[in-house]
């Protein structure tokens, strides 16, 4: 899930300059990407609140949020408590409304695969509607860090997972943390168009801001590298290394 500006988190120095992002993205050996308006068009729980047809109250939480007012898993949660999904309905809402790729980032992702980078994605999204898109990229089910909405018995919306990285401000920082443990990558990247993106980095080496989708000014001003296509990032790793450039 992708916010405004603020984000309900802390700024973030962006890591380091320009260049050195470049440099950083050609050599890294793992880049992890956010979803809502990054590697899909769409924001997943506006989706599903307009086809619940509580667009209007979801919203109303969103900008509180904007302001400062809540944290992110307190406005999670209150977005939740409005739309209530029963198991049917999400299954119901991803047939009728599937999410649109990015254009440009199936090519962006097969080209790291090519080059046996391993592509994460690190969302405050929900698996439920995610794992369709990771399968569309065919990134396994191991490297999605995202929410789980939870069900009773009879598939009726009781909750949502407290314990995962993302349920809570800064989540994606210590889903890379994690990540970065777990397996010892060298150069790490990640990739969003919001502020909880940015302030992954550091624990990443290298932020990079997206704007493909939307441009949220804050992220835009602070990034070191700000691209509004994906095509730039596959272009940058068929491009000779940045540092040995005349």
């Amino acid at each position: 899930m992708s916010s405004s500006d603020s984000d309900y988190g802390r700024n973030s120095s962006c890591g380091p300059d320009g260049s050195e992002t470049r440099q950083i993205w050609q050599r890294a050996d793992c880049v992890c990407f956010d979803v809502d308006s990054t590697v899909i068009q769409e924001e997943g729980l506006d989706g599903l609140a307009e086809f619940l047809a509580k667009g209007e109250e979801v919203r109303a939480i969103t900008l509180q949020a904007m302001g400062g007012g809540l944290s992110f898993q307190e406005a999670l949660t209150r977005r939740l408590d409005i739309l209530r999904p029963s198991r049917a309905q999400v299954t119901e809402f991803s047939k009728v409304h599937p999410f649109t790729l990015t254009p440009g980032v199936q090519e962006v992702i097969a080209k790291l695969h090519s080059r046996h980078t391993a592509v994460y994605l690190i969302s405050g999204g929900f698996s439920s509607l995610i794992e369709p898109v990771a399968a569309e990229l065919n990134i396994p089910a191991a490297n999605l860090y995202c929410n789980d909405l939870q069900f009773d018995e009879n598939g009726e919306y009781a909750g949502f997972d407290l314990t995962r990285f993302t349920s809570k401000s800064g989540g994606k920082g210590r889903a890379i943390e994690h990540i970065m443990a777990q397996k010892s990558y060298k150069s790490v990247v990640m990739i969003g168009d919001g502020a909880t993106d940015m302030e992954a980095c550091p624990p990443a080496h290298a932020f990079i801001g997206f704007g493909g989708n939307v441009v949220r000014r804050g992220v835009k001003e602070a990034a070191k590298w700000y691209v509004l296509h994906f095509s730039v990032l596959t272009q940058s790793l068929d491009a000779p290394p940045e540092g040995d450039r005349a």
